[in-house]
C-alpha cells in the first residue's frame, strides 16, 4: 500500500493528519530527536505471534518497557513471542522498523488483531510511522481508533503491564 492510498484510506474516513518526513529510523532511540519536533504521543510497536498462532500488533508509548509474559494474559493471548520479519511483510506489508498500526489496512484478512495502550488511544495526538520509517504521521487517538475499526480491527484497548526497571 502506497503513501497515496493511506492517505486515500484516512480522507474517506474524514480523518485530518499531518506528516514529517525525516531520515530513516529504526528504533525508539533512533527517533527521539523527532519527539522534540511532535508534540504529543509517540509509539513503539511489537509485531508478536502466540503460542496458538495468531498474529498480534502492540502499540504502546514508546518509552514502554512491556512484559510479554504477563501481556499474554491481559490480552488474552497463549504464550508470545516476536513475530518473524516474513510473516510482517506478507500479512502487514511493513518491514522490520516501520510497523505501525495503520499497517493493518494491509492486512485484509483480519489475521492481525491489533492492540492500543488506552493512553494513546485517548491522546490528542499520536504519531506513527505511514507504512515507512522515513515519515512520521500525527492524528488523533479516537481517529486512530475510528480508522482501524473501519479496516476491520477494532482495537483491543488494554492496559499494557510492564517490566519492572532493573537498572537500580
Amino acid at each position: 500500500m502506497s503513501d497515496a492510498a493511506l492517505k486515500d484510506a484516512l480522507a474517506a474516513l474524514g480523518i485530518g493528519w499531518s506528516i514529517l518526513e525525516h531520515e530513516a529510523v529504526y528504533t525508539v532511540e533512533e527517533s527521539l530527536a523527532i519527539h522534540d519536533a511532535l508534540p504529543g504521543a509517540h509509539t513503539k510497536n511489537l509485531f508478536l505471534k502466540d503460542a496458538g498462532g495468531q498474529f498480534w500488533l502492540v502499540t504502546v508509548e514508546h518509552m514502554r518497557r512491556v512484559d510479554l509474559k504477563a501481556l499474554a494474559g491481559v490480552i488474552g493471548a497463549k504464550k508470545l513471542s516476536f513475530g518473524k520479519a516474513e510473516d510482517m511483510e506478507r500479512l502487514l506489508g511493513v518491514t522490520p522498523g516501520s510497523v505501525t498500526p495503520l499497517a493493518a489496512l494491509n492486512d485484509t484478512g483480519g489475521a492481525v488483531r491489533v492492540v492500543l495502550d488506552p493512553e494513546l488511544a485517548a491522546a490528542d495526538a499520536v504519531h506513527v510511522h505511514p507504512l515507512r520509517n522515513t515519515a512520521t504521521v500525527g492524528l488523533s487517538g479516537a481517529d486512530l481508533v475510528r480508522a482501524l475499526a473501519a479496516w476491520g480491527h477494532d482495537p483491543l484497548i488494554a492496559a499494557i503491564p510492564e517490566r519492572p526497571n532493573t537498572d537500580q
